[in-house]
């Protein structure tokens, strides 16, 4: 088994279905093309959601530990209801007055530093993700992007070129430098004064290329790169990128919207507050919609020279639904769930694998867990092929989980916000047999 990106680090190959389930994946692949990628080398078939499960085509129950996008739960009720009245009412785009977008961005930015004070919308994470990049050009007057090594921001052209864990035929543009992820298990104290001394080569190389600095940009988890979370990197980066005269673009697609459970926003765990936030489908439990908070001075230039229109950003119906997941994070206490049943799962993998050679770390914050599955504790070498088996038997026991790093040795956790003990005695019980099977 071996991958050469992203995508490919836990996709089916297409060896393993029951003939019903190639039959659908034929179709699929005729009518959608190749380019699209399945989970798993026995592909799931589903068709409904509930919280934190999902359901088949036969009925047979999933724990899902791992879809973030529908960030308070599949198919939540209040959500459901707020787009269903909204969709039945008006649905239009944001050059009409509409008290929605207004009355969200408000909710919306009092979650952030009074310092980002502005926000503009999108469809999609990839959308705002290009949207900062412009905004940072025009407001620095460069060109130059440092992002790190196993990225993944988007895919429109100005993000794949920022987002080197696409791989392939995908390459980083000549503007963009990659450093490496501030990987606290391999670098252990020392993790901040690297990342810092990788920035600062960046710079200057981008500067000795002529085409400047404009901004660094990162995943505030360093989710693709093999979950990091160590809160102590971004600060002394971040202080070098602004005294290069850049800014600092905060991706919080997968990081944000309580997720740590220690704050809303994973960038305020490293004391932090960015020139730029991104966000993207989560924040309407994955309706279509996106934003970029940004700080009024670093989108002055931009906004005053360039019309932005976006023709379904922010439109009511989404408005709607990213309003009703604010009202659930809040009157749920999803960010304190996040953080009471994410230290329960830590615990007890940490407690699964204390004696198992071949699980090197069990890292996170809330109910983001990263589980780095080695050759040997003592090499701490990749170990993918461990990886993959293990993503492939917690499917067969009907647990959803994938792996991310830059060899995929990296399990990666990442259930919806409102997963619960149960959840949690469910997913470790089917863990502990799936790797007692893999020794």
């Amino acid at each position: 088994m071996s991958f050469s990106n992203i995508m490919d680090s836990n996709s089916y190959t297409g060896q393993s279905a029951d003939p019903d389930t190639e039959k659908l994946i034929e179709a699929r692949t005729h009518l959608l093309g190749p380019a699209y990628r399945l989970f798993y080398e026995r592909p799931v078939h589903l068709v409904r959601g509930s919280g934190s499960h999902m359901f088949d085509a036969d009925g047979a129950r999933y724990l899902d530990a791992y879809n973030n996008v529908v960030s308070v739960g599949h198919c939540h009720p209040h959500v459901v209801a707020a787009l269903t009245r909204q969709a039945e009412t008006l649905n239009t785009h944001t050059r009409y007055l509409h008290e929605g977008i207004v009355e969200y961005s408000q909710r919306l930015l009092a979650t952030f530093p009074a310092e980002l004070d502005q926000v503009m919308y999108a469809c999609t994470g990839s959308e705002a993700n290009d949207l900062a990049l412009r905004v940072a050009q025009r407001y620095t007057g460069a060109r130059g992007v440092i992002v790190t090594r196993d990225a993944y921001h988007g895919n429109t052209e100005a993000v794949t070129a920022i987002s080197p864990s696409l791989g392939g035929a995908t390459t980083i543009g000549s503007h963009v430098r990659a450093v490496s992820a501030p990987d606290s298990y391999r670098s252990g104290a020392e993790v901040a004064e690297r990342f810092l001394a990788d920035v600062e080569a960046a710079i200057a190389d981008l500067k000795a290329a002529g085409v400047g600095l404009s901004a660094l940009i990162v995943d505030t988890f360093f989710s693709s790169d093999g979950i990091y979370p160590d809160p102590s990197v971004l600060a002394p980066a971040v202080a070098a990128v602004r005294a290069a005269g850049g800014v600092f673009i905060a991706d919080e697609v997968q990081p944000g919207f309580g997720r740590t459970g220690e704050t809303m926003w994973g960038f305020t765990r490293h004391g932090v507050v960015p020139d730029l936030v991104t966000m993207g489908k989560p924040m309407a439990n994955g309706l279509p919609v996106a934003a970029m908070a940004a700080r009024s001075e670093v989108l002055e230039a931009f906004a005053r020279e360039v019309p932005y229109f976006n023709t379904f950003g922010g439109n009511p119906v989404s408005m709607a639904a990213a309003a009703a997941v604010l009202d659930v994070i809040e009157g749920e206490d999803l960010m304190a769930n996040a953080a009471r049943v994410g230290t329960a799962l830590r615990d007890e993998l940490t407690r699964l694998t204390a004696d198992d050679p071949h699980v090197g770390d069990v890292r996170g914050a809330g109910l983001y867990v990263g589980v780095e599955m080695v050759t040997d504790r003592a090499g701490a070498g990749p170990d993918r092929a461990a990886a993959h088996d293990l993503v492939n038997a917690m499917r067969d026991r009907k647990v959803l989980i994938s792996v991310c790093g830059a060899q995929g040795s990296v399990l990666k956790v990442r259930p919806p916000l409102v997963f619960s003990l149960s959840d949690v005695d469910w997913f470790c019980t089917e863990f502990a047999d799936a790797l007692r099977e893999l020794r």
